[in-house]
């Protein structure tokens, strides 16, 4: 950092790392650290040398041989770890976050897939059914070329399950109707072989979903949860919503 040639600010992050930067010099930095990745990548690397740097300033030397502290200059600045760091890190967490919800959004988007993501609508939130995620719901359910229906006195519970073929497997839509909670669910693809796969699951509310005769629209509303599986149409048996105990609400055959 001596001479009459300033250094190149990429030249800089060593230095910047040890702590032997003024106030001025540290300002300019971080003001071209913002905005440079190949300076902030060797910071990373360069950051998680600090505790030894830390260290091995603090050794005695020993005879003649000057104390490696002070042959370093400079004891690494506590800001490096304490706030500038951070900063780079919150930085590129910012840069990640932003990602996750760029593939999330994208994902809700999604009915159905190998991976079974999925959609849903229903009134439990808003009490309303119009949001885009459960109108997209709702409306691949209505367009879905072929549904197949079952009920079940027992439980009161009814379903309809919308099916696509796709070249992963089967997408699907299931209306859910007649069921009171608290429940947690699931909706289970019975194939021929007897492989189950679960296609989804979801919560339901204590007031529940498509109930006839309840006094709010949350109530009244049928779920619909969107899904998908690997199996072909030709491959499914029936369809199972499941509550966690292992208690069947209601079978579909395909």
């Amino acid at each position: 950092m001596q001479g009459s040639q300033a250094p190149n600010e990429h030249e800089t992050v060593g230095a910047y790392a040890l702590g032997i930067l003024d106030d001025a010099e540290a300002t300019a930095f971080e003001a071209h650290l913002a905005g440079c990745e190949w300076c902030a990548q060797q910071l990373d690397e360069l950051a998680g040398m600090e505790p030894m740097l830390a260290a091995l300033a603090d050794l005695p030397g020993s005879g003649s041989t000057p104390a490696i502290g002070e042959s370093l200059s400079a004891r690494p600045s506590p800001r490096l770890a304490d706030k500038l760091v951070d900063e780079v890190s919150e930085r590129r967490a910012q840069k990640r976050r932003k990602g996750f919800y760029m593939v999330a959004a994208a994902a809700a988007l999604i009915i159905g897939g190998p991976v079974a993501v999925m959609a849903a609508s229903g009134g439990s939130d808003s009490g309303q059914s119009g949001t885009p995620l459960a109108a997209t719901a709702q409306t691949t359910f209505d367009q879905l070329p072929h549904k197949v229906s079952g009920a079940d006195s027992a439980t009161g519970a009814s379903a309809t399950v919308a099916m696509g073929e796709k070249n992963w497997g089967t997408s699907t839509v299931l209306q859910l109707k007649g069921v009171k909670g608290p429940l947690k669910c699931s909706l289970v693809a019975v194939a021929k072989s007897g492989e189950r796969q679960t296609l989804g699951s979801w919560s339901v509310p204590k007031w529940g979903y498509g109930i006839p005769d309840a006094k709010t629209p949350e109530a009244k509303n049928p779920l619909y949860i969107g899904g998908g599986t690997a199996l072909k149409p030709n491959e499914i048996d029936h369809f199972e919503v499941m509550t966690f105990d292992g208690k069947k609400l209601v079978e579909v055959d395909a």
